[in-house]
């Protein structure tokens, strides 16, 4: 069939989980047979988020072939189990940088570049994931996936002067794609205590705007702490020119996952399927999902599980947090998750900080900040075997802490620490964390990351090789630019540190264990961006076993 189009737009504030309701769309879709891609466009200038502070947006998500996106694309993967790709994320940066670049090298032939139709051009080519320019010229019709359903979700509000590119292309491609192209607009339907009543005038206001951009959404999803009635929706859906069965409402429910669910009982892809033009047919029963659903319903008993780091936001270690969720609910337990500031910890307040943790997962990060306190959390959870969990840093971490207090090189640091512009002599002699040889010499921000998917062989007998089933040849992805020095490698394995995974290509140490612990395992990639509501990750679901017992 031909490819159709989902557009995804919000108003009235930011933040009201458009890509819940995206991946949402593109679950129930899966359900009923279709090949389903979902894409990002953000409005910021950056190329990608990988320089942004957390505070700013979040935590930085990673795809497979190594591009960092924004953490909406872990709600993507998360929820449909697609595997995306750089060209699931584009911001206004990436779309200003292609087309600048093609007049530098002179494809427009002289011709003046403007927003319109240069740049909409450009964010229309990316919405409709056609095959590559040859030379310049115009894009062929056609994809190289094969995709039924291309979901594009618009970051930011409707009215943001960053957005107008967008929704220019938006309105230009509803008039070429016809029935082929649906907009849902998210809204937002304020409860206000003091007079109890539900005001649906922000709605009002945000379609109007959209309508002005010449849009008319075909379904609204509205946000909302309190049910909205029959009169309710009918009153959006005459002022707002929407069936009445096209207008849905979203709920605060007690997870995220029952989103989907909610959405097929509100009719959302049904009535996506009669504005396409296809016929809607049988509700999918969506059986897998619904028994994760019991699961997590049927899981009362809590593990209390530290987050050990610096960043006192949610959404900074968003894919960490919900791979211990779901890895909790598989054990049929539920993960309460305490944040643990590594800027407070100190060798006096650590076990205070620590108390009452069943396990201690010390998180990935940059720079310098919060370090020491991760090295004494480390050093407190191994002494007293409580189930640790290092990722990326925080594995970084745990190698320092067993090279001071255990090998005995007091000075042990990572070269990402150990030198600064103002004392570039290393401050060190045991880096046993040091920058790859081949990236000294690049100087452009984020050049001397490793980024993506590597493979990784596992020791046989080892905790992680068990945690993988007896897989012997994985894959996980990685974001980071200093590594384990191999040169220490057989002093760490003779005190009792086992590295039991190795890329194979580049030899480079990628998971560190100690077996004679409860479980202490220290993983230099990132396999909270691998796990899945229907697959939760091996690792995940390893340590949380331990920390139940």
């Amino acid at each position: 069939m031909e490819t159709k189009y989902i557009f995804v737009t919000g108003g009235v504030v930011s933040s009201l989980g458009k890509g819940i309701i995206s991946a949402s769309i593109g679950k129930l879709l899966q359900a009923r047979g279709y090949k389903v891609t979902i894409q990002k466009f953000d409005p910021y200038i950056n190329i990608d988020p990988g320089t942004l502070n957390p505070y700013e947006h979040g935590e930085c998500y990673v795809t497979a072939d190594g591009f960092e996106t924004d953490l909406d694309l872990g709600h993507y993967e998360r929820f449909t189990g697609i595997h995306t790709t750089r060209n699931n994320s584009i911001t206004t940066g990436r779309i200003y940088k292609t087309v600048i670049d093609r007049e530098r090298h002179g494809d427009y032939l002289g011709k003046t570049i403007q927003v319109v139709p240069h740049i909409t051009d450009e964010i229309k080519h990316r919405m409709l994931r056609e095959r590559p320019r040859v030379g310049g010229g115009t894009p062929g019709m056609g994809l190289d996936e094969g995709f039924d359903f291309i979901i594009t979700e618009v970051g930011g509000t409707i009215g943001d002067i960053e957005s107008a590119p967008f929704m220019e292309a938006i309105r230009q491609l509803r008039y070429q794609l016809g029935r082929n192209a649906v907009c849902v607009h998210l809204t937002y339907v304020p409860y206000l205590k003091a007079a109890d009543e539900l005001k649906t005038k922000p709605t009002q206001h945000s379609v109007k705007e959209l309508q002005g951009m010449g849009i008319q959404p075909d379904i609204l999803v509205l946000r909302t702490e309190r049910h909205l009635d029959d009169t309710m929706r009918m009153k959006v859906a005459s002022f707002c020119n929407v069936d009445l069965e096209c207008v849905v409402q979203s709920e605060d429910l007690p997870s995220i996952y029952e989103v989907p669910v909610n959405m097929q009982h509100q009719g959302l892809d049904a009535a996506i399927m009669r504005k396409i033009g296809i016929p809607v047919g049988e509700t999918p029963a969506m059986k897998p999902w619904r028994d994760f659903l019991d699961k997590q319903r049927n899981a009362t008993r809590e593990v209390h599980i530290g987050l050990v780091g610096k960043y006192d936001l949610q959404d900074a270690y968003k894919s960490i947090r919900e791979s211990l969720n779901l890895a909790g609910i598989y054990n049929d337990v539920k993960a309460r998750l305490h944040f643990v500031n590594s800027e407070e910890i100190t060798k006096q307040n650590v076990a205070e900080k620590l108390k009452g943790l069943a396990g201690v997962v010390i998180c990935p990060g940059f720079g310098s900040r919060g370090i020491e306190g991760k090295i004494i959390a480390a050093e407190y959870t191994r002494t007293n075997d409580i189930p640790t969990f290092g990722i990326c840093l925080g594995m970084q971490m745990m190698v320092i802490e067993f090279a001071r207090n255990v090998l005995g090189y007091t000075d042990a640091n990572s070269m990402e620490f150990a030198t600064n512009t103002q004392h570039p002599s290393p401050t060190t002699q045991h880096p046993v964390i040091d920058m790859m040889e081949e990236q000294k010499t690049i100087t452009e921000m984020g050049g001397t990351m490793r980024l993506g998917a590597y493979e990784c062989e596992l020791v046989k007998g080892s905790r992680a090789y068990e945690a993988y089933g007896g897989e012997t040849l994985i894959k996980e992805r990685h974001r980071h630019r200093y590594e384990f020095n191999n040169q220490y490698q057989k002093q760490y394995e003779a005190a009792g540190m086992k590295c039991v995974g190795i890329n194979p290509d580049a030899n480079l140490v990628e998971i560190v264990e100690i077996p004679e612990k409860r479980w202490y395992i220290g993983t230099q990639f990132h396999p909270e961006y691998s796990s899945t509501v229907l697959n939760p990750h091996p690792l995940f679901m390893s340590f949380i076993g331990e920390c139940k017992n």
